[in-house]
């Protein structure tokens, strides 16, 4: 299978604290990886590297086999934690501006809400919408220019049980019908339902990292897992 996303040796390093420590991992195209972690273990700052939000102190990232990010992330749907919607406007109205500021056709707004099980409240004002559906609209934002790849950091973060199940069901769902996703989360056992393969960062370095199957043989379950390597 070929790799869709490589990263090597990453670095960053915010004065004396080193945030990411020459970490390695590479997310073979089809796969749902996780990057998982307590807060502050480096997961949001290795992510935004790869989205060429913050720059590299050293290591090597390539999408799709290109060093070029910026070219190859037109390829990718992104879901960062600080995801915005406009309140006052419905489903369709914000989809609409984010379909101009993509630069992509708004026939793709009812498929990409149809996706997320939101198609019968396109017309309804988003500050309306739960917590849940305010994720699920900002997922069909990232699946607007139908992307290849999709990065997601802490998807279910806030969300009440309701929420956090219908955001496992779409992820697994995308993840089931091909696409290539890296989720960023703190929650082992929510993804552990979602994920085939995972790295596990803490204080800046990944610990571990494979198949959960591989890493979890002779625990009860990846926290178990976890809490044994961390300990």
């Amino acid at each position: 299978m070929s790799v869709a996303l490589e990263v090597s040796d990453l670095r960053k390093k915010y004065g004396k604290k080193l945030a990411v420590n020459n970490i390695s991992f590479q997310v073979e195209r089809g796969s749902v990886f996780g990057l998982l972690g307590p807060n502050g273990s480096g997961k949001t700052t290795t992510i935004s590297m790869i989205l060429t939000l913050i720059k590299p102190d050293g290591g090597n990232i390539r999408l799709f086999g290109n060093s070029d990010l910026t070219e190859e992330l037109k390829r990718t749907g992104v879901l960062l934690e600080s995801a915005t919607y406009y309140p006052n406007l419905s489903a369709a109205r914000n989809l609409k501006i984010s379909c101009k500021i993509k630069g992509v056709s708004e026939e793709s707004i009812d498929k990409a809400l149809e996706k997320v099980g939101l198609l019968t409240e396109k017309n309804n004002k988003v500050k309306n919408f739960s917590l849940g559906m305010k994720q699920r609209l900002n997922v069909a934002s990232a699946l607007l220019t139908e992307p290849d790849f999709l990065i997601f950091d802490e998807p279910t973060n806030g969300l009440d049980p309701q929420g956090i199940a219908d955001m496992r069901k779409l992820l697994i769902e995308l993840g089931q019908s091909g696409k290539t996703i890296l989720i960023a989360s703190h929650l082992l056992n929510e993804m552990e339902k979602i994920c085939q393969h995972v790295a596990i960062m803490k204080e800046g370095r990944i610990l571990d990292q494979g198949e959960i199957k591989s890493l979890t043989q002779g625990f009860e379950n990846l926290e178990e897992y976890f809490l044994n390597i961390t300990s």
